[in-house]
């Protein structure tokens, strides 16, 4: 807002900062910094700093992905949150499932579609296993540890029943905790809906409503006018980028090495966003 424009001395229309958090949690690459509290932090902080915010804004499109990311992302908007003494509304764009429901939790109150996706509230392992594979292949693996357990749930060895209950138990403490945060932020909006939205289902925005995993149907837009009056000024907080940045010039140019393995790595990080996505018929 410029200081030489006479209209913004008067201006006093209510400010709600709009923070945009959308794709897989923790997936990242070296040229995909992916959803994750240290790609996020200066955002969150310039969020909370609008002078004279009314609110601040999510806007969550998320499938989930890392439990601890997740933790990370929520825990530093309601630290913020408190410290400001500022109300936080969520927003569901298409989907907040697993660890995107995480991050709409940190709304004070949850709003999304008719049509959005929301819940899985557990916690999911998967793989493959190839140890078939490489005896026909004729591959002879050669691996040496020190521990063990450091090869547990190897994909190159049969499954042992003992490392199959390990891995279980540690998803169990992080559905115990994911739980924990659902139940707290929810409170008695939730009661009536019991243990059944814990099994790692998904609803529609509409059953939602009915569950009490949301407050209400809307998008951001109508909502924040419904509270803050037609005059509110949404500021959408976008990263901040550097003058080589803005310019479309790397300050080091890569080598073809670096440049390969990068693109490998999105590749890979790629495939496994999609398949976060695709559970969810996106």
């Amino acid at each position: 807002m410029s200081l030489f424009n006479p209209k913004s001395w008067f201006d006093r229309s209510p400010v709600v900062p709009v923070l945009r958090l959308s794709g897989a949690i923790g997936i990242s690459s070296p040229l995909s910094p992916g959803l994750n509290l240290a790609s996020l932090a200066e955002q969150i902080e310039k969020a909370f700093s609008v002078k004279n915010a009314k609110a601040v804004a999510l806007q969550i499109n998320s499938p989930g992905g890392s439990p601890v990311q997740s933790k990370l992302i929520f825990n530093r908007i309601r630290a913020l949150a408190q410290e400001n003494d500022i109300p936080v509304y969520s927003f569901v764009e298409d989907v907040a499932a697993s660890g995107g429901y995480w991050l709409a939790l940190a709304g004070d109150e949850v709003y999304a579609d008719d049509s959005s996706i929301l819940g899985s509230i557990g916690v999911i392992s998967a793989g493959f296993g190839f140890h078939k594979a490489i005896e026909k292949v004729g591959v002879e693996r050669r691996v040496y540890t020190a521990g063990e357990r450091k090869m547990s749930l190897d994909p190159f060895a049969p499954e042992q029943p003992e490392e199959i209950i390990r891995l279980k138990a540690l998803q169990k403490d992080i559905h115990q905790a994911f739980r924990a945060l659902v139940e707290d932020r929810r409170g008695d909006r939730i009661a009536a809906a019991g243990d059944m939205l814990f099994t790692g289902e998904f609803w529609s925005g509409t059953k939602a409503v009915e569950l009490g995993l949301i407050d209400g149907l809307g998008d951001l837009r109508l909502i924040m006018r419904r509270k803050f009056g037609d005059k509110v000024n949404l500021k959408l907080i976008t990263p901040k980028r550097g003058l080589f940045k803005r310019a479309g010039i790397g300050s080091v140019l890569p080598s073809s090495q670096t440049l390969t393995a990068g693109l490998t790595d999105d590749v890979l990080s790629t495939l496994e966003a999609r398949a976060l996505w695709s559970r969810f018929g996106l």
